[in-house]
């Protein structure tokens, strides 16, 4: 099975922002000499927590470093932005990356509305627009003209090339499974994101419904799970602790960066310790055997040949241990996953 990475570029409490970016391309580079197979970065916006904003540039700078992980972005949350627009960054991509460059795409703002609305001021229903945009964009990228009569038919996605970036539909709902389905496109599930709730129909319609298209006969999707190895049980838990903070303040209304591990064991009030133990319940975490266990029964119980891991941890080392811990764990070598 491939076993692949999604990055969020977490800030940590005490250490300046711009740190997390540089962390990112650090683990980028680790996890490509690990034998991973993607390396996917997000876009948030206006987050305390989570500082990725444009991963156009932070996989210009991934692939000038790296020599052979797949790059994407998962994604980019294309109502904010022109189709056009994203092709052309993605065509530049794929000329620094020939055959290295994944286009993960999504509807959902990555922000709060004020932010969403400053980055587009003229919005004009544009999530309506959102299947539009995909086939503007998928033409765009792939150097395929627009269809006859379309007002952009003449416009061509430059730099053009002999390999195209993958496109992806990212979602965490029945609708991004459906568009992708339709336009024969990849899917990729957030599960972190909505502790797994909807998986399996979500994948199911995808399947059922899914179009066959030139680029991709077969229907292929995975999904984002959070998880976090250790060399002990009780390390893993200990490690765990800012993500399970960050969790907390989030459905309390708050975005801050990553407390250390010390800081975020502070006591629980009785609301607070109710989502710690529904966390608990469902995180994937403690030692490599333990949390490979899990993996490979999610996988197998969802039909999946790949997953795609995200993990947050406040030091980038014990971040670093956990994907080296599953490497070894899933077999995987220097060219593991091409």
């Amino acid at each position: 099975m491939k076993l692949s990475v999604l990055d969020q570029s977490t800030a940590a409490k005490g250490r300046p922002q711009a740190q997390a970016i540089r962390e990112t391309l650090e683990l980028a580079k680790h996890c490509d000499a690990l034998g991973y197979h993607r390396y996917w970065v997000s876009e948030h916006h206006n987050s305390g927590n989570i500082v990725g904003t444009a991963p156009e540039i932070l996989m210009a700078a991934i692939a000038a470093t790296t020599p052979r992980i797949r790059i994407g972005s998962a994604g980019v949350m294309l109502p904010h932005y022109s189709a056009l627009k994203v092709a052309e960054q993605f065509r530049v991509l794929e000329a620094i990356a020939p055959g290295r460059i994944d286009l993960g795409i999504g509807r959902a703002p990555g922000s709060d509305q004020l932010t969403s609305y400053a980055l587009n001021p003229n919005p004009q229903n544009v999530h309506d627009q959102f299947p539009r945009q995909v086939q503007e964009l998928e033409q765009w990228v792939s150097g395929q003209p627009l269809p006859e009569g379309h007002p952009f038919q003449k416009i061509t996605a430059q730099p053009t090339g002999p390999t195209t970036p993958e496109m992806w539909i990212l979602g965490s709902s029945d609708y991004g499974a459906q568009l992708a389905a339709y336009f024969g496109l990849p899917y990729a599930f957030a599960y972190f994101f909505s502790d797994g709730f909807g998986v399996e129909q979500a994948l199911d319609l995808y399947r059922k419904n899914y179009r066959p298209s030139e680029k991709n006969p077969k229907p292929l999707c995975t999904i984002c799970v959070w998880a976090l190895a250790a060399d002990s049980e009780e390390e893993a838990l200990y490690q765990f602790k800012p993500r399970e903070r960050a969790m907390i303040d989030r459905k309390l209304g708050i975005r801050q960066a990553l407390m250390s591990p010390d800081e975020a064991t502070r006591p629980y009030s009785s609301a607070e310790l109710a989502i710690a133990e529904k966390l608990h319940r469902k995180a994937i975490v403690g030692n490599a055997e333990q949390v490979t266990t899990r993996l490979k029964e999610l996988a197998k119980s969802l039909d999946l040949d790949e997953l795609v891991v995200v993990t947050w941890t406040y030091d980038p080392a014990p971040r670093h241990r956990s994907y080296e811990l599953l490497a070894e764990a899933f077999g995987m070598t220097n060219s593991a996953g091409d």
